[in-house]
This record gives C-alpha cells, sequence and structure tokens, in this order.
C-alpha cells in the first residue's frame, strides 16, 4: 500500500509539474503573439504612411517642377518644333518629329 501511494503521490507531482510548465509556456506564447501583432500593427501603419508620402511625391505638379528644374525640361511649342524630311533612296518620304531641340541639335551639331 504504501508503494502505491508514493507511485500516486509521484504521478501527482509529476502531473502538477507538467501543468506548471504548460501554464508558463501558455503564458509566454501569448505575450510573443500580442508582441507580434502590435508590431504588425505598427508596420501596417508605417506602411500607410509610406504610401500617402509615395502618392505626395508622385504627383503631376511635383514631377513637372522636377522635369523643369533638374532636367531642364520645357513644354513642347510650336515655336520649337522641328519638322524633319527623310529622303530615301528614289521616293521620298516625309516624316514629321516633334521635338523641343533647336534645329542645330536635331541634325547632331551642337548649339
Amino acid at each position: 500500500m504504501m508503494r502505491l501511494n508514493l507511485v500516486l503521490l509521484l504521478g501527482v507531482l509529476l502531473s502538477a509539474l507538467y501543468l506548471v510548465n504548460v501554464q508558463y509556456e501558455s503564458r509566454r506564447l501569448y505575450s510573443q503573439m500580442d508582441r507580434a501583432q502590435s508590431q504588425a500593427q505598427r508596420l501596417a501603419a508605417e506602411n500607410e504612411r509610406l504610401q500617402v508620402e509615395k502618392r505626395a511625391q508622385a504627383t503631376s505638379a511635383r514631377v513637372e517642377q522636377l522635369a523643369k528644374s533638374k532636367l531642364q525640361m520645357r513644354a513642347a511649342t510650336p515655336a520649337v518644333t522641328t519638322y524633319v524630311t527623310y529622303a530615301a533612296g528614289a521616293d521620298a518620304a516625309a516624316v514629321s518629329t516633334s521635338t523641343d531641340r533647336p534645329a542645330s541639335a536635331v541634325d547632331g551639331r551642337q548649339p
């Protein structure tokens, strides 16, 4: 009888230790999941902020301003449009191209 009581006591102690270990792991995993969810929310908010910033950087007014200032581009007007004709062999085909460069830049010479 004494052996049976010791075996049962040992079984109760082992199951109690196992239960404590399972509860500890459960709490640890829950807190880790909570941290991961809060990090996911922070990343989603940052992603949204970056998307808004990206849309702000790509507005047509900003692109046009950068094209004028950094790339030194300008709008095409009839005053700067040059029409070039191209003769191939016996038959001449007129090809019209629009460019915003002066006529000297079209034929390869620098102004």
